[in-house]
């Protein structure tokens, strides 16, 4: 596990970019947290660190969202979807880019094995506690790389 406390909107987006530059193709990052705890915020600096340039804002009512960069960026919202729906999830995760889900506990059983569950909790007005907890080896290794 590794863990982080921002203290600021802006020191949220700089550890998504920092991450998004350890990330590549086929990448799943499930995104846990309530409302307000800067989901859409880490995503914005993800987005930021893969070159993306389009305002990154949530996907609640599209459901997913699709951003061009140095690698695809998939954000999804799943917080309305029922586990028995069929969407297509496995296309994004096996695809060309990194796929960011939010509230990715309600859709569990179509997540892949080897994946990066983030949790996000509000400490105050602005800190906000990250952990990153790695599924499979490919994320023990990067969080590996965050720490140094």
């Amino acid at each position: 596990m590794y863990e982080i406390i921002t203290h600021s909107e802006a020191e949220t987006i700089s550890f998504g970019a920092r991450l998004a530059g350890l990330l590549k193709a086929g990448d799943v990052l499930v995104l846990e947290g309530d409302l307000g705890a800067g989901k859409t915020t880490l995503t914005k600096g993800l987005a930021q660190g893969l070159g993306v340039t389009r305002t990154v804002n949530s996907p609640t009512f599209t459901i997913i969202k699709e951003y061009q960069g140095r690698l695809p960026l998939y954000h999804m919202d799943v917080y309305r979807i029922d586990e028995d729906e069929e969407l297509g999830f496995e296309e994004y995760f096996q695809g060309d880019g990194v796929t960011v889900v939010e509230w990715g506990s309600r859709i569990a059983a179509l997540l892949p094995e080897e994946r990066l569950r983030i949790s996000m909790e509000r400490l105050g007005e602005r800190e906000r506690r990250i952990r990153l907890v790695p599924e499979g080896g490919r994320f023990v290794e990067l969080c590996k790389e965050l720490r140094k």
